[in-house]
C-alpha cells in the first residue's frame, strides 16, 4: 500500500514539474519570419561641402546582402566625392541593389494610372524634395519597365521605414539625409480605398545623402 501510495506522489510531482516547464500562454512567441523583398537600384546621391574621401557602408539589422553593386561593394566603398556629386571622378551615385526581409508599410499610398505615372513620381518627387536631376534619373529607368498593368498601388517608404531594414554608415556624418523606396504592385482596379500618405518634412542644408529606390510586388 505504501509503495502504490509512493508512487502516486512521484508521479504527481513529476507532472507538475512538466506544467511548470510550459511556455505561459502571455509569454512571446517565437519571431515570426518575414517575406523576403528585393530593392531593386537604390541610388545614392552624395553632395558634400567640400571634397572628401568616404567610406559608405550598409547595414541589415534584421539581416539582408548586397547583391549587385556598382562600383563594387566590398565591405563598404571607399571613395572620392565632389560637391557637384560626382564620385571617384566616373559615377553620378552609388549603386546597390539588395535582398532583406520585407518590413515595408501598406497602410497608406496612392493608386494611379499608368498613364499618368510620370506626372505622378515627378510632382511627388519633387514634393519629397528631390532634385530634377535625381528626377530625371529616375523617370528614365522605372517608366519604360511599368506597362503591365493598368493602374498602380505605390507604397512610399520613407527614412524610418527603410532604417528598419537597410542602414547607410558614413564616415562623415552627412547634415542632412533624403530616403525614399516606392513599393509599386500592379492592380487591375483604381477604385481602391487607400491612406494618403504625409510627406515628412526635408530641408536640403549643408553636406547632403539622397537615396531612392523601388521594390516591385
Amino acid at each position: 500500500m505504501k509503495t502504490h501510495a509512493l508512487l502516486f506522489l512521484i508521479t504527481i510531482f513529476l507532472l507538475s514539474v512538466q506544467t511548470s516547464c510550459k511556455k505561459s500562454p502571455t509569454e512571446p512567441s517565437e519571431p515570426i519570419p518575414q517575406d523576403t523583398i528585393t530593392v531593386r537600384k537604390p541610388n545614392i546621391y552624395i553632395y558634400p561641402e567640400t571634397k572628401i574621401s568616404l567610406h559608405v557602408s550598409i547595414i541589415f539589422p534584421r539581416g539582408g546582402s548586397v547583391i549587385e553593386s556598382i562600383p563594387l561593394y566590398e565591405n563598404g566603398w571607399n571613395i572620392e566625392v565632389e560637391p557637384s556629386g560626382k564620385i571617384n571622378n566616373i559615377f553620378d551615385y552609388l549603386f546597390y541593389e539588395s535582398e532583406n526581409p520585407d518590413l515595408c508599410q501598406y497602410r497608406s499610398g496612392w493608386i494611379i494610372k499608368k498613364d499618368d505615372l510620370t506626372s505622378f513620381f515627378t510632382q511627388n518627387m519633387l514634393e519629397t524634395r528631390f532634385i530634377q536631376k535625381e528626377i530625371d534619373d529616375f523617370i528614365e529607368y522605372w517608366i519604360p519597365l511599368l506597362n503591365n498593368y493598368s493602374s498602380y498601388a505605390i507604397y512610399p517608404q520613407y527614412a524610418l521605414d527603410i532604417e528598419k531594414m537597410i542602414e547607410l554608415k558614413f564616415s562623415c556624418k552627412p547634415n542632412s539625409v533624403l530616403r525614399l523606396f516606392y513599393v509599386i504592385k500592379g492592380v487591375h482596379d483604381d477604385k481602391i480605398n487607400i491612406a494618403v500618405p504625409n510627406i515628412p518634412r526635408f530641408v536640403r542644408k549643408g553636406f547632403t545623402v539622397t537615396e531612392w529606390g523601388v521594390i516591385i510586388k
